[in-house]
């Protein structure tokens, strides 16, 4: 590992005057089993560098507190994933996020593992994580490997510029719940729905989401609205534990007797990014659960152009969603 400045902040503001004097120079620390890892394994590329200043923010109080506010849920940045499980707020009223909580990693990772970690994580492409491919596009290259490689876990829809698959867990079940990110900075805070966090590779190719260098994610805060509502999150992965996803599916629902007024559907694992599925969404507005399945699942990846070896993922993320309505039906 190379030699770094360590920083241990005491309050956001701290936090963002480092990042804000250091901007690209410079990295957030919460569990690090993500940061960690890439600094060992000293990943670095044309515009990706190693972090030369690390910033600590578990000593941040506020950012490991789930405080439950009149129209919502805040989670901090800085709460670790088992805390989520073993919140009896979170499990009462949002039992989605429990599900998708308990599919991360095993219980050591998530014991140290953070929500901010999880929805901030890099991607686990073999090419953006391996030393060779140092002109990997996401590490600021020119070349996507996975194109013309072995590409059997990655993207079947808007990957045309990068293949990877964004692997947080987290993220589709939050975005499903209509979560938004509050992000710190120079300037004050901003607000801004989840699914709006994340960014295409056509937009950005060097990041996955709208953080600038020196802003920071503090909280993510669920909508009390989305109380009540029928919701599951799977996850198809090749082992039963320690795995990522190889397609992952977050589904709530809200409904008017017996007709479902609203819809949901977040995918994971198909994509550069969260995807939210409009067109399954649009198929089950207005109908009953059980007769409107099969048109769901029929449109859910529509468009999705994959690679030569990962057409399986078309039928696995029909599959999944399948069984995630069938179950809530």
């Amino acid at each position: 590992m190379k030699p770094f400045d360590y920083y241990k902040a005491t309050t956001v503001q701290q936090a963002v005057d480092l990042l804000a004097k250091y901007q690209d120079k410079a990295a957030i620390l919460a569990g690090g089993s993500d940061l960690l890892g890439l600094m060992k394994d000293r990943i670095e590329g044309p515009k990706m560098k190693l972090p030369q200043h690390v910033v600590d923010i578990k000593g941040i109080k506020d950012l490991a507190i789930i405080r439950e506010q009149k129209t919502s849920l805040r989670i901090g940045a800085a709460v670790t994933i088992t805390s989520i499980i073993s919140s009896e707020v979170v499990a009462a009223k949002y039992p989605l996020l429990v599900q998708a909580a308990k599919q991360v990693a095993v219980p050591q990772i998530r014991n140290v593992g953070t929500l901010g970690g999880n929805l901030c994580q890099r991607p686990r492409c073999w090419y953006f994580r391996g030393k060779l491919f140092t002109e990997c596009l996401r590490k600021g290259g020119g070349n996507c490997y996975a194109h013309d490689g072995e590409n059997q876990y990655h993207a079947i829809i808007g990957g045309d510029i990068c293949a990877m698959v964004y692997p947080s867990d987290m993220a589709p079940a939050l975005i499903a719940l209509d979560a938004k990110a509050e992000i710190a900075g120079p300037k004050g805070s901003r607000t801004v729905p989840l699914e709006k966090f994340y960014v295409s590779p056509e937009k950005v190719i060097v990041r996955e989401n709208v953080l600038a260098p020196q802003e920071m994610l503090v909280a993510v805060e669920i909508p009390a609205s989305s109380q009540g509502r029928k919701g599951v999150f799977l996850k198809l992965k090749e082992r039963q534990a320690f795995d990522f996803a190889i397609v992952s599916v977050a589904v709530s629902l809200a409904s008017k007797g017996t007709i479902l007024s609203d819809a949901r559907i977040a995918f994971g694992g198909v994509a550069p990014f969260p995807l939210r599925s409009a067109k399954a969404e649009a198929a089950l507005k207005g109908k009953e659960l059980k007769g409107a399945v099969s048109a769901a699942c029929a449109v859910c990846v529509d468009g999705a152009q994959p690679m030569s070896k990962n057409g399986y993922k078309v039928d696995a993320a029909k599959g999944v969603l399948e069984q995630a309505l069938t179950s809530l039906a």
